[in-house]
């Protein structure tokens, strides 16, 4: 199995958008006007885009020092992304009440929070990606691509569905990242 698979590549891109998808839910219940829907989906993508650029970056600097069990340590960074996941998805803690507490979501260094940390996940996907030997260009652009189409669409439907349905989009993320790092130890 590698990286350059493009099931794996696209799995891995709906995993890591799961979280941008259920922020834009959450998002999108407050009825946001067109110039901040841009703003939010836009840098979700973008920084989808550049944190496996980053992870993969420290990830190649390394790689002489651990390259005799970088499948365990890459199998590893996935399966705690998926635990941080999973543990966040069946957290009480309501998200739609804190970003209606906020003034807008889609602004300053709410926006630039908010953007880290739905792709904070992608820092340990691109450090995946170099202890694979992966291309990283087309995961990169095909991560950045899917964070923002999953916000759009997350932005576009929030009015119209419960924040239950973001819970559960991110417990289905957790899941595909677990069996990705299950995969990940046949290399």
């Amino acid at each position: 199995m590698a990286f350059d698979s493009p099931f794996v590549v696209f799995s891995i891109a709906v995993a890591l958008g799961c979280d941008a998808l259920a922020v834009g839910l959450a998002v999108g219940t407050r009825n946001p006007d067109f110039r901040a829907r841009f703003r939010l989906w836009f840098h979700f993508g973008l920084f989808q885009f550049f944190m496996p650029l980053v992870g993969w970056y420290i990830g190649r600097k390394t790689l002489a020092y651990i390259e005799a069990y970088d499948h365990w340590i890459a199998a590893g960074l996935l399966w705690v992304i998926a635990a941080k996941m999973l543990k966040e998805s069946l957290s009480n803690d309501d998200e739609e009440a804190n970003s209606r507490s906020a003034s807008d979501p889609t602004r300053g260094w709410s926006l630039v929070a908010l953007s880290f940390a739905t792709s904070f996940d992608a820092l340990g996907v691109g450090f995946s990606l170099s202890m694979a030997r992966t291309p990283l260009l087309v995961p990169c652009v095909i991560i950045g691509l899917m964070a923002g189409t999953m916000t759009y669409t997350g932005l576009r439907l929030g009015t119209r569905l419960s924040a239950a349905f973001g819970k559960r989009v991110e417990m289905f993320g957790a899941g595909i990242l677990f069996y990705i790092g299950y995969r990940l130890l046949e290399i």
